[in-house]
């Protein structure tokens, strides 16, 4: 594990970041949208992680550290013109560092996002064992998946954009994977208030990709609460049940009827209480859901949250052709946030725009093996706005 040799003045994020001075009513001003950098800290061995800020030039600020190219805050503003920081997360990179491994605050996800059963899969012949590091399961990449690394950083700049281009070489057997896996994930802030998320991978030996981004959003703002009232809608018919160690069992079961039928929007908290043996083995929702996709690979508005209070809106759209709901049913009140409030259970919601658990086990599920000559390519498309 490595460990912090240095934390600069500039990596302490406080309560100040949560709400910034825009007067009620108003709305921030439109200009150019712009970038900077800063460092963040360093790590045991030396190697410094930089914190990057893009602005959209309108109401969006989204701030990314190079350790696990992480979505530290976002500050989007409400119906008012407040702006406030709707994602969870660390005011420091020894936290990240000591803690990421258990919430995952925004940190990209890889080599394999979820679950794999008992850590297991055959590729070709050749069975693989991962490390378990949930339970008898091995979770989002093992516990040196590329949310422990420092990725490289190229910042982007264009008339309506914003961006940072985030690349890592996993070298083969990395985590016990095969291949050697070139990874690119490029963020881009556009001056319509969309933070884009590209995901670009190519391998030189058969593997297995499924990545992601892990951001906790609070539309009410980070440390204010549960978002049991925030009105959540998934364009999705079918859900993926799991076991008692929350693998899939491979059924895809039609959601109507029972409290994974989100195709109308319905509050988070409405039914997470109901005796449904789901709900019971997942503490509340932490499942994969099956997206109506127009066509396989196409962009498709997968789900909408309105929080309505603030009237904030944030609508996701993907390629991908799942999304795990997780409702933070293991936020535990055991550390606290960049606002320096604890975080509990249900303080923050994730999306996770995926394929679907343990696919490599899973001969009906789609596939995520990626072969030389292939390219992994997926975009996650997260739009701000707020309803008046």
């Amino acid at each position: 594990m490595k460990r912090i040799l240095a934390i600069t003045a500039s990596a302490v994020v406080g309560s100040a970041l949560a709400v910034s001075a825009v007067p009620a009513g108003a709305s921030p001003s439109h200009q150019r949208p712009g970038i900077s950098k800063e460092p963040f800290g360093a790590l045991e061995d030396g190697t410094k992680v930089d914190r990057y800020t893009l602005t959209s030039g309108r109401g969006v600020r989204v701030r990314i550290i190079t350790y696990g190219g992480i979505v530290q805050t976002l500050e989007t503003p409400d119906r008012h013109g407040r702006r406030a920081n709707v994602v969870l997360g660390f005011p420091t990179l020894k936290d990240y560092v000591d803690l990421n491994g258990g919430p995952y605050f925004g940190a990209i996800i890889g080599r394999y996002a979820n679950r794999i059963a008992k850590g297991r899969f055959t590729l070709d012949g050749t069975t693989y064992q991962l490390a378990l590091n949930n339970g008898e399961n091995s979770l989002h990449g093992g516990p040196e998946g590329f949310h422990t690394k420092v990725w490289d950083a190229q910042p982007i700049k264009d008339r309506d954009s914003v961006g940072l281009r985030l690349e890592y070489t996993s070298a083969d057997g990395e985590e016990n994977y095969p291949g050697t896996l070139k990874t690119t994930v490029t963020y881009t802030l556009t001056t319509d208030d969309q933070l884009r998320v590209n995901y670009h991978a190519t391998t030189d030996k058969a593997t297995i990709v499924n990545l992601t981004n892990h951001s906790y959003f609070n539309l009410a703002g980070e440390g204010t609460g549960t978002i049991y009232d925030h009105r959540l809608t998934l364009n999705a018919s079918r859900f993926t049940p799991v076991d008692q160690t929350l693998i899939p069992t491979g059924e895809l079961a039609p959601v109507k009827g029972t409290p994974f039928d989100f195709t109308r929007p319905h509050a988070i908290g409405e039914r997470i209480r109901v005796n449904d043996p789901q709900l019971l083995i997942g503490q509340g929702y932490d499942h994969n859901f099956v997206l109506d996709q127009r066509r396989a690979g196409a962009l498709t508005e997968a789900a909408r949250v309105i929080e309505p209070r603030s009237g904030r809106v944030l609508k996701i759209s993907t390629t991908e052709p799942g999304m795990q709901f997780y409702s933070g049913n293991f936020l535990d009140g055991t550390f606290a946030g960049t606002s320096g409030r604890i975080y509990r259970q249900g303080d923050g919601f994730a999306l996770e725009t995926q394929h679907f658990p343990d696919s490599p086990n899973q001969p009906d599920f789609p596939s995520t093996v990626l072969r030389p000559g292939e390219t992994f390519d997926s975009t996650t498309v997260y739009g701000f706005s707020a309803a008046r």
